[in-house]
C-alpha cells in the first residue's frame, strides 16, 4: 500500500466509525495538481455531517499524527471539506452531494493552450455542465 491508500483508509474508518453514509473514493490523479483523492461521504444532518468531518480531523491528528492542513464549510454544515493534502475529505447531506456529483467524471474538457494552463496552475482544464 502506498501513503495516500493508507491514508484513504485511515479517513474511511474514522467515517465509518460514525456511521457515514454512502462512502466513496476517488482517485483524481492526473486530473488536478490539488490532491490525488477525493473522499466522499454522506451524513443524515448537518450536525452529523459536521460530527463526521470533526472526528476524521480529530482522529488523523490524535491517533495517527496528521493534521488536517484545513477544513471549510463546517459553520452551515451542508458540505463540509477536511484538506489532508493528497487526500480531500468532501461530507455531504444528501441533496448537496447529489446537486454537485463529484463523483461524475467530467462531462468534457475545454482545450486550453499549455500556457494558459500553466499559468492558472493547474494541470487541465475541466469544465462542468
Amino acid at each position: 500500500m502506498t501513503e495516500e491508500t493508507d491514508l484513504t483508509r485511515l479517513i474511511v474508518d474514522a467515517l465509518e466509525d460514525l456511521k457515514a453514509l454512502d462512502i466513496r473514493i476517488v482517485d483524481v490523479r492526473g486530473q488536478t495538481s490539488v490532491t490525488d483523492w477525493l473522499v466522499i461521504a454522506s451524513g443524515t444532518s448537518s450536525r452529523h455531517v459536521k460530527s463526521l468531518a470533526d472526528h476524521v480531523a480529530q482522529e488523523m491528528k490524535v491517533k495517527h499524527g496528521i493534521p488536517a492542513l484545513g477544513s471549510e464549510g463546517a459553520d452551515a454544515a451542508e458540505w463540509v471539506l477536511v484538506d489532508f493534502d493528497s487526500v480531500v475529505l468532501h461530507v455531504m447531506q444528501p441533496p448537496i452531494r447529489e446537486f454537485y456529483d463529484l463523483e461524475r467524471p467530467p462531462a468534457f474538457t475545454l482545450p486550453f493552450s499549455q500556457a494558459s494552463v500553466k499559468a492558472i496552475g493547474i494541470d487541465a482544464a475541466v469544465v462542468l455542465p
